[in-house]
């Protein structure tokens, strides 16, 4: 991808990777992150995209990355080859470090490779060396000091100077004891990394040593015993050999570890990937980014896309931040935004770019995840007051020089981002050439987003398939910008009531209207009219849309519940149906337990049970033993849930039953002598004689009869 150095300025992408780089651990990552520009080739970008989300997915959920902190070994590996240079011990501690984190790193990804196939695919061709960690643990302990047992002549020469130490103690304590009358308070002190007597500078002669210097006063002089100097001469030549036979021993080491160099620049390549990669996760996290569905088409279908930079802005500061949703494709390729200044357009602008950008660097961008998003060869961007005060250039200059750089490159495979398109000069002058401008990147099938007040602009958009006007929304009710884009139609600057809020004079604002022409302001009105009713309009879909969405997820629950109560109906109609043979049979053999009662005949009760179990099993079909145990499982859940509801069930009916016969009771109160009633399950009516107590009287004309007065109804 081609994009310029003023384009990555004004879209103020060094901010993005500044705060990118806070999250990683080595001053290499920082400096690659810095230097990070959108990709040239797609397949890296699509890789880095997917492992940053995978890496993403990581901090998510329980699954995360055993990564931390790393070394570079690029300092010093280089080195190997010359001959004998050495690694010092530090440099081994590193190579030890990075080892056992690649030995971490692989195992976790050969885990869980499905989870982050991307990540594993990356890993895999890396191969843990056990020999490096083998080879180094051979020479230093854990504390990063070289073992006694490193050499054969290192463990003797150790072994000597353990000895002559002890001696030199020995014989100190001796000088001590010896010289204690001219000794100071203090009795000894250190002088160039030896044991030496502090004696009183008055009586120093009396102490037979080496003088050795004297207190900053003057007061104590330093003298090195005379029986520790020929020990400590030995001890010297000792340690100058054990200082020889260490080197001996790392440049072994690290001719045996030169030949894993290129295993090492492996392990910090991959180490360096990952601390970039997690870098870029971690920033996703502060912005809440995600990887939208990527298409190889020319598309931006941005829903709910929000400016990085200021999302993180108003986020510390605790502000609302707006989100913007639109969509271009080949049908419809450039946007023409219009509205008042301080409304958005040039935020609306840059958070397109911005995000586009980031997405065509690897970067998670904080838009919808339902988002659809192509990718670009070119950005070309116009955006703020570029002055060349160098070039002696004014805004409209340098402009015209952005315009004649745009024709010169511009393709269907650029995006154009131009803030107040044409201004800078004459209105009418300046908005025919930028028209004709307009008309040339239209033909050139470039996908474009333009902020513009000029009204032939928008007439222009209005006559071109590809084209269409759009508009940051206004309250003019409140004059407030409501930081919101509406596609689909032009939008007015509001100048007069954006005037009236800021309190310039009425008088002052009517001499203006009165200068302009009249249809230029019933245009305009008209555009606010329009605009405010959309709004409106807006508003009332915005509440259906929420209360349409409360309505999917109550039916949801609903059908959820209604799913719940029909696997339950089914287990208790199985169960109803193994209860009902049960006692089927149980009948069956009350009637024969009855008939040999009488008849005491065994062949026949015999006889019949035979022949009931062969029907029996001739009508089962053949159930595994997993089926049955199933089915006793679901039964006993069954029996569970009904012992369980039982009572609840019993209270339900017993309130049901009271609610039955308070309405009866009501009934009975309305009905007196005279009342026409009829039985509930005849048609014949009848008026009520005589009422005593729950019977009723009624007469029929030709004949009476006495009823309950729970078997009548009132007509």
């Amino acid at each position: 991808m081609q994009v310029s150095q003023q384009t990555l300025k004004d879209l103020e992408f060094s901010k993005i990777l500044e705060k990118i780089s806070e999250f990683a651990f080595n001053e290499g990552t920082v400096e690659r992150i810095l230097k990070l520009t959108p990709y040239d080739n797609p397949a890296y970008l699509i890789q880095d995209l997917k492992t940053v989300n995978e890496y993403l997915s990581g901090f998510q959920s329980e699954n995360q990355i055993p990564f931390s902190e790393f070394y570079y070994m690029s300092e010093f590996l280089p080195k190997l080859e010359i001959e004998n240079y050495y690694l010092d011990v530090e440099n081994f501690f590193q190579i030890k470090s990075n080892a056992l984190q690649i030995k971490e790193i692989t195992k976790f990804f050969k885990k869980f490779e499905e989870y982050f196939p991307e990540l594993n695919s990356l890993v895999s061709e890396i191969v843990y060396q056990k020999e490096i960690v083998d080879e180094i643990d051979k020479v230093f302990n854990r504390h990063g000091e070289i073992k006694d047992n490193a050499s054969p002549e290192l463990l003797e020469i150790r072994k000597k100077i353990k000895h002559i130490s002890g001696r030199i103690s020995e014989l100190f304590k001796k000088a001590i004891s010896h010289n204690l009358e001219f000794l100071d308070d203090i009795k000894e002190s250190i002088v160039d990394d030896r044991r030496v007597l502090a004696v009183n500078s008055a009586v120093r002669k009396r102490v037979k040593g080496r003088f050795l210097g004297t207190s900053k006063t003057g007061s104590i002089s330093f003298i090195e015993p005379e029986s520790i100097q020929r020990p400590n001469r030995e001890l010297d030549e000792l340690k100058e050999e054990e200082s020889k036979e260490i080197i001996k021993i790392l440049k072994a080491l690290t001719a045996v570890i030169s030949v894993h160099r290129n295993t090492l620049e492996d392990y910090e390549q991959l180490l360096e990937y990952l601390d970039f990669t997690r870098s870029k996760a971690m920033f996703a996290i502060e912005i809440n980014g995600c990887l939208p569905e990527l298409s190889d088409k020319k598309i931006l279908d941005y829903k709910e896309a929000y400016h990085p930079l200021l999302y993180l802005s108003n986020k510390e500061k605790k502000l609302k931040t707006w989100p913007q949703t639109f969509r271009m494709d080949e049908n419809q390729r450039i946007i023409i935004i219009s509205g008042p200044n301080a409304g958005g357009k040039s935020i609306t602008l840059k958070t397109i770019g911005l995000n586009q950008l980031m997405i065509q660097s690897g970067i998670l961008i904080p838009v919808n995840p339902k988002s659809k998003i192509g990718f670009f060869d070119r950005i070309f961007t116009d955006i703020g007051d570029n002055q060349s005060i160098e070039n002696q250039l004014s805004t409209y200059s340098y402009r015209l020089k952005q315009m004649a750089y745009f024709i010169r490159y511009v393709d269907e495979n650029s995006l154009l981002l131009i803030d107040e398109f044409g201004t800078g000069s004459d209105p009418e002058l300046g908005g025919a050439l930028a028209e004709v401008f307009f008309e040339e990147f239209y033909e050139r099938k470039s996908f474009g987003v333009f902020t513009t007040h000029y009204t032939n602009i928008k007439i222009a958009a209005e006559k071109l398939p590809a084209a269409i006007n759009a508009s940051m929304l206004f309250d003019k009710q409140n004059l407030n910008p409501l930081y919101r884009l509406e596609i689909g139609q032009s939008g007015s600057s509001f100048t007069f009531e954006v005037a009236e809020k800021n309190k310039i004079p009425f008088r002052l604002i009517n001499r203006a209207k009165k200068k302009v022409e009249k249809d230029k302001v019933r245009l305009d009105k008209t555009i606010v009219k329009l605009q405010q009713e959309k709004f409106e309009i807006q508003k009332t879909r915005d509440e259906v849309e929420e209360l349409k969405q409360t309505s999917a997820e109550q039916n949801k629950e609903l059908e959820n519940t209604q799913e719940k109560i029909s696997e339950k109906l089914v287990d208790f109609q199985h169960l109803y149906d193994n209860e009902l043979k049960t006692l089927q049979t149980g009948r069956k053999m009350n009637e024969w337990a009855d008939d040999y009662l009488k008849s005491k005949n065994k062949k026949k009760l015999i006889a019949n049970f035979l022949k009931w179990v062969e029907i029996e099993n001739s009508k089962k079909t053949e159930i595994n033993t997993i089926e049955k145990k199933k089915e006793k499982i679901v039964q006993k859940e069954v029996k569970k849930e009904l012992k369980k509801n039982q009572r609840t069930i019993k209270e339900k009916q017993q309130k049901i039953e009271e609610k039955k016969e308070k309405q009866i009771e009501t009934e009975i109160k309305s009905l007196k002598t005279g009342d026409r009633v009829k039985l509930k399950d005849s048609n014949s009516i009848g008026t009520i004689e005589k009422i005593e107590g729950k019977k009723v009287t009624i007469n029929y004309g030709q004949f009476t009869a006495k009823v309950s007065i729970f078997d009548i109804q009132k007509i």
